[in-house]
């Protein structure tokens, strides 16, 4: 990952030049719970100023190539403008990204890529915060110099796009929500901003005892141990409480 990422970082440097204003890890590798087989490679570019389509061109082309180097997910990247950090703006603008699930498309039709991948993404709110609280600048200026603080409802926004069909998605992806509902509720009663793996430990001190092993399972699945069995009929029971509690948490606030 060290070698990957010190390319990336080099590439980045000769392609964006004095364009550059930083390079931030986010995301599991910055958690302590980066785990080569099932984690992605997670990371914010800020420029100065917008990207020209042939510098965007450029740019992916290194991205693709390295994210061929031994990354099991690969990379999953957002350049950004500074304006957009600090005032931060919600939902917040970004001028390119990348995750696999993008890269058929990319490989097919670049300059269609390049021209349409552009907008607005929630998700960034979420991907700052944990920069702010937790990420690791790779090249350029420090964290605290470029990002504002996220507001709270913003944050919360973020991840609760995450959560939002809990009730149906913990039958088809039952470790992803039974994580992340932990997450979120962390969140809500207490403020901390934590990963899935720190979202089940957070889960097992913290709600009833007839959902430990769901949680157990879910965890041991997303420390690389397979897919887990389930009893879909506790998990069920588990979104619904979480997301009741949730919702109270959110009301008490009001």
């Amino acid at each position: 990952m060290e070698k990957i990422l010190e390319k990336f970082v080099e590439r980045s440097r000769e392609i964006l030049q004095d364009d550059l204003t930083g390079i931030y890890l986010h995301g599991s590798a910055v958690m302590g719970c980066y785990n080569p087989q099932k984690s992605d490679l997670d990371l914010i570019i800020v420029v100065d100023k917008p990207l020209q389509d042939d510098v965007k061109l450029r740019f992916m082309d290194m991205v693709t190539e390295v994210n061929e180097e031994g990354l099991a997910k690969g990379i999953e990247m957002s350049i950004v403008t500074r304006n957009v950090c600090d005032p931060f703006i919600y939902p917040t603008p970004f001028e390119l990204h990348f995750s696999v699930m993008h890269l058929e498309w990319y490989k097919s039709d670049p300059r269609d890529y390049v021209r349409k991948m552009k907008g607005t993404d929630k998700d960034l709110a979420a991907h700052f915060t944990i920069i702010g609280k937790r990420g690791k600048c790779l090249y350029g200026l420090p964290v605290e110099e470029v990002f504002a603080t996220v507001p709270q409802a913003d944050y919360m926004d973020s991840i609760r796009e995450d959560i939002a069909n809990a009730g149906e998605d913990i039958f088809d992806n039952t470790m992803y929500i039974t994580l992340n509902l932990a997450r979120v509720l962390a969140f809500k009663k207490e403020g901390s901003v934590i990963s899935k793996k720190e979202g089940g430990e957070w889960a097992l001190e913290n709600v009833p005892e007839e959902y430990h092993d769901l949680v157990k399972a879910a965890m041991r699945e997303y420390a690389g141990a397979g897919k887990m069995s389930y009893d879909y009929g506790i998990a069920e029971r588990y979104a619904e409480y979480m997301l009741k509690d949730i919702e109270n948490q959110e009301n008490d606030h009001e």
